[in-house]
């Protein structure tokens, strides 16, 4: 029904009466004038249904929300916990027989408005237009930065045209129009980017109005199917920019004078050259999740330990014909699985979510430790050594070396700083290699590390201890348990709950971000022998552990919906 169009009442068109509506049932789907609404009020039925103005139903009429399943054309009324999917009556027995967690949709959509999918689908709006606006912005100063080197560069030509004599005003003509064009072609290709940015936010700021509206006056249902369609909707459209930031370009105009130009030579056929010194774009996506505190995304309310749960993923063993000791682990943002082997080898490993070999990354020294900065870098330390290397980490080309007093082991980054653990100390950089802060803890044997928000957590494998202490170093918690022998690495979830490996006792720990409790989630039993580094995936939810001995598993990390 076009926006603006009178409603009409549904239940007196049914008895061939013409009635403008003055509300509207969100579960019927249709108006209701003021004495059918009366009845619909009163009705046992109808009376909990969801009733809005049309004024407000005229915010959400074009939500498109398909509550018909696409294969078989029924009404979407059972939901698969198991599989995390929405189902009609046929794809109940014909692919969901053997499911024993299916619910109705009635009870699946209950809340849904508190839902942590909707409060997710929300932050992803959120976020990605604040990535488009700040990809924006990287174009928009990357575009003035050209006009700027034109500008600069018209000036020196015209400063060494005045040294030579009339007879080259045609290659200087010639030069000029090279670097209009040259100019002009790199501000079109920025441009273009932006207008798809611009074409992306545009849309982005539609959904989010869209989705509060839908939040705040779509029936349970439409809210439980619209959060699904549009969580689709927006993580396309993640894909799509990260594709195109990963193909974008950053372009610099640079003037190379004729080395014979001072010689006023007859020979000389040319003022100079323009050159375009193209290079991967300094514009960066930056997933919320995985860095919630360099967007400004706060940690969500506490989730209890106990409603913790595990499902694997994947596992498998690398393969290796000479020595594996594991000593570090990370996600990569392209999903990939990145491994320290920490031996005389000095190199890394590269292997995809699925268990296949990529390659192998030779590295300055024997690595111990990683982490990720951002979606094209990640930091590593090494073993007796006194310095840590940035890479990229698409091309695994070190970008800048940080020397140091002495050599570190684990590392962690929170908010654009580095935390190094050093024996009773964590000393703090910035990502230029300037020392901002050491702060001094109660450990003397500091191992690994990791941050959160407004936290940093440690472990001590001499002392069977965990750590936590504010981002000032002041002492939060410490946990001690006779279940975890020598600790080894620590993570750190979406709720400040922190995982950590046993190395001695052969098992996974959660700890309540309290440091109040704590809940064994793997055992010998489960494959754990050695358990050297765990690493926690924000955006996924995916628990990464590995083996000193070589063998990776993969878990989701659930916490029980009540």
């Amino acid at each position: 029904m076009a926006s603006g169009t009178r409603v009409p009442c549904g239940p007196c068109m049914y008895e061939d009466a013409t009635k403008d509506a003055k509300r509207w049932c969100s579960n019927c789907k249709e108006g209701l004038c003021e004495d059918c609404e009366k009845v619909h009020r009163k009705s046992k039925i109808s009376r909990k249904h969801k009733v809005i103005s049309i004024e407000d139903y005229r915010k959400i009429e074009n939500v498109s929300i398909s509550q018909v399943c696409e294969q078989h054309g029924e009404n979407l009324e059972w939901f698969c916990k198991t599989h995390d999917e929405v189902l009609c009556m046929v794809c109940v027995p014909s692919e969901h027989k053997a499911c024993s967690d299916i619910i109705s949709i009635n009870v699946a959509s209950k809340n849904a408005r508190q839902s942590t999918a909707l409060s997710d689908l929300e932050e992803a709006i959120e976020g990605t237009l604040r990535n488009v606006k700040q990809c924006i912005m990287n174009r928009e100063s990357a575009t003035k930065d050209i006009e700027k080197q034109e500008l600069a560069i018209k000036t020196t030509i015209r400063e060494t045209r005045t040294k030579i004599d009339g007879h080259l005003d045609n290659l200087q003509e010639k030069l000029l129009r090279d670097i209009k064009s040259t100019s002009c072609t790199c501000r079109s290709k920025y441009t273009k980017f932006l207008q798809k940015l611009n074409s992306t936010e545009e849309m982005l700021t539609k959904l989010r109005e869209q989705t509060l509206h839908m939040k705040q006056f779509s029936s349970d249902i439409q809210v439980f199917l619209g959060t699904r369609q549009v969580n689709q909707q927006i993580a396309s459209e993640v894909e799509y920019i990260k594709s195109e930031i990963g193909a974008t370009k950053d372009y610099e105009l640079k003037l190379a004078i004729h080395s014979l130009i001072e010689k006023i030579s007859i020979k000389v056929e040319e003022f100079g050259q323009i050159k375009v010194v193209e290079c991967t774009g300094n514009v960066n996506y930056r997933d919320q999740k995985m860095d919630q505190a360099q967007i400004g995304i706060n940690v969500r309310k506490s989730k209890n330990i106990s409603d913790v749960k595990l499902q694997l993923i994947k596992t498998f063993q690398i393969q290796r014909k000479n020595e594996i000791d594991i000593s570090g682990c990370v996600i990569l943002p392209n999903g990939h699985l990145l491994i320290a082997n920490n031996t005389q080898e000095k190199y890394l490993i590269v292997y995809s979510d699925t268990g296949e070999h990529i390659r192998d990354i030779p590295v300055s020294a024997r690595p111990f430790d990683i982490t990720v900065i951002d979606s094209n870098r990640i930091v590593v330390t090494y073993t007796d050594t006194k310095f840590i290397e940035i890479m990229n980490s698409n091309s695994f080309n070190v970008e800048k070396r940080i020397k140091l007093k002495n050599s570190c082991f684990g590392i962690s980054i929170e908010d654009g700083r580095l935390y190094i653990t050093r024996g009773n100390t964590i000393h703090i950089l910035d990502l230029s290699g300037t020392q901002l802060e050491t702060l001094k803890v109660k450990s003397d044997s500091a191992l690994y590390i990791t941050t959160s928000r407004d936290r940093i957590f440690y472990t001590d494998c001499a002392n069977n201890s965990v750590h936590c202490c504010s981002l000032e170093g002041e002492d939060v918690w410490q946990f001690n348990s006779e279940s975890i022998a020598c600790p080894y690495d620590v993570a750190v979830d979406n709720y400040n709950n922190v995982y950590v490996v046993g190395f001695s006792s052969n098992n996974l720990t959660i700890i309540q971000q309290d440091g109040k409790d704590s809940k064994t989630l793997l055992t010998e039993s489960d494959g754990l022998d050695m358990p050297s580094t765990v690493y926690y995936g924000k955006e996924k939810r995916t628990l990464l552990i590995c083996n000193e001995n070589g063998k990776v598993v993969l878990y989701k990390a659930r916490y029980k919906v009540i």
